[in-house]
């Protein structure tokens, strides 16, 4: 993940920074802060294979125009963009439309577009107009689209999309399977929007609800209430919907989260400063009955707690 902010360039040098690089260079676009004397900018992106930009940002009010001259960029990809705040968009020299907080502007940037914002903070995904028109192949018959942040599928996409920029792909292929993963959740949102619909991947649809899944329950290990049900009614969806997501991977909701809860009890026994109790540890992790914890623990790693308390502490001294 790559940062830039107004904050580390001398304030001299800011509005050169913001038209030159912010403007011009990031967004493809004229910057016009609205108050140039207190103008800030954080940006924040990384690349995914695919030609995928996943990226956030913050700004101070400021008017933005990509200008007919600099269509001659070469910049094509479809850009995807979630405000905080009701904003104002024009596209094609049409008049401004206001859109609300969380809604969903996908602008084609081979188009004239130009924007008035307050202070906000925006995400945004970049995804190569070739690779997209495959999946939704009328998507060029409008230069954008306006998705409400009701539309099905929406709490998806901004969901998984939110998670890689928490913890961005590590390695080639888990790059490209993230990639996959937005093309599939974005021809799934244009469905309704798009004369003809998208042709979707299931599978990546599937698999990105999935890691939202498991996100969940890597969050709440502690809680001994953690059930399918209570997942399910949390991520919105049916528990048979998240059984059939597992049982595609060749396993099951209670095996994840025992495997899962004995992973971080093994973490915790490791640790050469621990100094709770196995019992502790256990309850901790989840468990409500010791003697079922130890038997799983045995089984996982055929070792016992106690053994592997006994080597961290070993190492300690």
């Amino acid at each position: 993940m790559q940062r830039l902010s107004t904050d580390d360039v001398p304030r001299r040098d800011r509005l050169a920074f913001v038209h030159d690089f912010v403007g011009r260079h990031a967004a493809g676009m004229e910057f016009s802060p609205l108050d140039p004397e207190n103008f800030r900018v954080e940006l924040a992106a990384f690349q995914l294979p695919g030609n995928v930009l996943v990226a956030e940002a913050s700004y101070s009010p400021v008017a933005g125009t990509r200008t007919r001259e600099m269509l001659n960029d070469g910049r094509d990809a479809y850009q995807l963009m979630i405000h905080t705040t009701e904003h104002e968009a024009s596209v094609e020299g049409r008049a401004a439309v206001k859109i609300a907080p969380g809604a969903l502007m996908i602008i084609d940037q081979s188009a004239h577009n130009s924007c008035r914002l307050p202070e906000t903070r925006l995400k945004v995904v970049n995804l190569d107009r070739t690779r997209l028109k495959k999946l939704v192949p009328r998507i060029d018959e409008r230069p954008c689209y306006f998705l409400p942040e009701a539309t099905s599928g929406m709490n998806l996409f901004a969901g998984y999309s939110d998670l890689l920029r928490r913890t961005p792909p590590q390695g080639e292929r888990a790059g490209r399977v993230a990639a996959d993963h937005l093309y599939d959740l974005v021809a799934l949102l244009l469905d309704a929007a798009v004369p003809g619909g998208g042709a979707r991947n299931m599978r990546g649809v599937g698999a990105a609800r999935l890691e939202l899944v498991k996100r969940h329950m890597r969050a709440r290990l502690g809680d001994p209430g953690l059930g399918i049900e209570v997942v399910a009614r949390r991520q919105g969806i049916t528990p048979r919907y998240i059984q059939r997501l597992f049982e595609a991977e060749g396993a099951s909701f209670s095996e994840f989260l025992r495997d899962c809860r004995l992973d971080f009890a093994f973490r915790l026994l490791d640790a050469p400063d621990g100094g709770r109790t196995i019992a502790a540890i256990a309850f901790e992790a989840g468990f409500s009955d010791l003697s079922s914890f130890n038997r799983a623990f045995r089984r996982r790693y055929a070792m016992t707690p106690s053994q592997v308390r006994a080597e961290a502490m070993h190492r300690r001294f």
